[in-house]
């Protein structure tokens, strides 16, 4: 039904990652191989190809559905319908940032610092030369491909770089005046095939559990018992994401009581509800939370 494409590249082994996660196990004969399966009757046909193509790919009608970054749909000015923003990245949660870079010991502080004519390096010259109009500079903007960052002094007075964390920036001996674009992870289809109900259906099923699973990383179920005198102690230590699940247990067995709660506060929560009279206490890992 359904005809697919995901990023190769820095994106790719988290793609996989998420979607082995959420039950759509991507097949492929080999890392290499561009064409792959996912056993499930919504997707007939699967190819992997560079996150820079997938916007015009699927704008174009080449595939149903895509996964990209904000950053290349800007780029490209694709016409896609947005599924959901996908919280991941390459090495985080968190989302990707496009700056603008200049010299650490440059003068200039904000982008009204720059002097016209300056040379700019980047991936993305569409998305930069809008930026540097906006500003009213004019700038000599260069296609890079790749190692952006080395290109000051010598071959460029600023870069418009992509960072997840700005480690490679600082180690550069770069500094941001900027930022352009906040970009996440996309989940993208054709209007076209949107408009089809039979298709959007069965895209929103996909973007349930993707999302499922990412809300599920990071998080826990606990489950434990306690009896009735300690019942709102224990009730009081607990983070819920609407409130704990409390069950009568058979005869005067006191309450069973579960709920989801951070993985990172599990080593602390659980001698804590120990201390205040919980027992039979269980830590589960989840799969997928759906709302």
């Amino acid at each position: 039904m359904l005809r697919l494409v995901l990023p190769k590249g820095s994106l790719e082994a988290a793609t996989m990652r998420l979607f082995e996660d959420a039950d759509l196990t991507v097949s492929r004969a080999s890392d290499v191989d561009y064409r792959a399966t996912i056993a499930d009757p919504r997707i007939d046909d699967v190819r992997i190809l560079r996150p820079q193509e997938i916007p015009r790919y699927v704008t174009d009608g080449l595939f149903d559905i895509g996964i990209t970054g904000r950053d290349w749909i800007e780029e490209t000015s694709a016409d896609v319908h947005t599924l959901a923003q996908l919280h991941y990245s390459k090495a985080t949660a968190r989302p990707i940032r496009m700056v603008l870079a200049v010299a650490g010991d440059s003068p200039a502080m904000t982008v009204a610092d720059l002097r016209p004519g300056l040379r700019v390096h980047t991936e993305y010259p569409e998305l930069t030369r809008r930026f540097f109009e906006r500003h009213g500079i004019d700038a000599r903007i260069s296609l890079s491909y790749g190692a952006t960052e080395a290109k000051i002094p010598e071959i460029a007075d600023a870069v418009v770089e992509i960072t997840e964390t700005g480690r490679a920036l600082r180690a550069a001996g770069l500094k941001v005046i900027d930022t352009i674009l906040v970009s996440y992870t996309e989940f993208i289809a054709n209007p076209a095939s949107y408009a089809d109900p039979v298709k959007r259906h069965a895209m929103e099923q996909l973007t349930t559990l993707l999302n499922g699973t990412l809300e599920a990383r990071g998080r826990v179920l606990v489950k434990l018992n306690v009896d009735e005198a300690n019942l709102n102690r224990v009730i009081a230590l607990l983070p819920a994401m609407k409130a704990p699940t409390v069950s009568k247990l058979f005869g005067n067995g006191g309450y069973a009581v579960e709920t989801v709660v951070p993985k990172t506060e599990i080593n602390t929560l659980i001698p804590a509800l120990k201390d205040h009279g919980a027992t039979d206490i269980i830590e589960l890992p989840i799969a997928k939370i759906i709302h």
